[in-house]
C-alpha cells in the first residue's frame, strides 16, 4: 500500500464511444489481483459499471466487491481527487474512465494546473482503447471548423493504445488502421 509521502498513479482510460473502455475497465475490477484501485467513471458512459460487481454505493461513490473504490463524475475532477485524498494511503493506483465523447487534454491538465493534486497524485499514463473495426470512419469523419475530431484527439494524447475486436477486421484492414494509428501518433506503442 501507498504511504502518505507517495504520490498515486494515476492513469487515464480513454476511447471512442463502443470500444471496449468499460469492458476493460470490468475485467481489471473483476480480477483478484490485490491491488486497490479507485475508478472515477464519467456518469455519461455508454455502459455502467457492472452492478453486480457493487458492494455499497452512495451518491458518488460506491465500494465494488474486491474492494476498489469507485466514483461518477458529476461535479469537478479536482473536487473528486480531493475527496479520494483522505482514502489515498489505501489506494495502489486511480483509474479515470472518461466519457467516449472525451477529450483526454482536460483531464491530463488536472494533475498540472492544482498544486495539491499536483503534490499527491501523478499521472501514471494515458491509454486509448481503439475498435479497429469502426476507427477509421471515425478518424476520416468530417467535422464542422473549429470542432475538434475525439478519436484523433484521444489517440494523440495516449501514451499506450490497445487495439480492440481486431477480429472483426482482416489482415489488410488491421494493417491499415495501425498505420493511420501510426500518422496520428507515432510515438505510443
Amino acid at each position: 500500500m501507498n504511504n502518505t509521502s507517495e504520490q498515486v498513479p494515476v492513469t487515464v482510460l480513454t476511447g471512442f464511444l463502443g470500444a471496449g473502455k468499460t469492458t476493460l475497465l470490468n475485467r481489471i475490477l473483476t480480477e483478484q489481483h490485490g491491488k486497490r484501485y479507485a475508478v472515477i467513471v464519467n456518469e455519461f458512459g455508454e455502459q455502467g459499471i457492472d452492478n453486480d460487481l457493487v458492494v455499497d454505493a452512495d451518491e458518488e461513490v460506491f465500494e465494488m466487491n474486491n474492494g476498489c473504490i469507485c466514483c461518477t463524475v458529476r461535479g469537478d475532477l479536482i473536487r473528486i481527487l480531493g475527496g479520494l485524498m483522505k482514502r489515498a494511503d489505501k489506494l495502489d493506483a486511480i483509474i479515470v474512465e472518461t466519457t467516449g465523447l472525451a477529450d483526454p487534454a482536460p483531464v491530463a491538465q488536472t494533475f498540472f494546473v492544482d498544486d495539491k493534486i499536483s503534490e499527491r497524485y501523478e499521472l501514471d499514463g494515458i491509454i486509448t482503447v481503439v475498435d479497429a473495426k469502426n476507427i477509421i470512419q471515425h478518424v476520416e469523419e468530417e467535422k464542422p471548423e473549429g470542432i475538434e475530431n475525439e478519436s484523433v484527439e484521444q489517440i494523440a494524447f495516449a501514451d499506450k493504445i490497445l487495439l480492440n475486436k481486431t477480429d472483426l477486421v482482416d489482415e489488410d484492414e488491421l494493417l491499415n488502421v495501425e498505420k493511420q494509428i501510426k500518422i496520428i501518433n507515432g510515438f505510443a506503442p
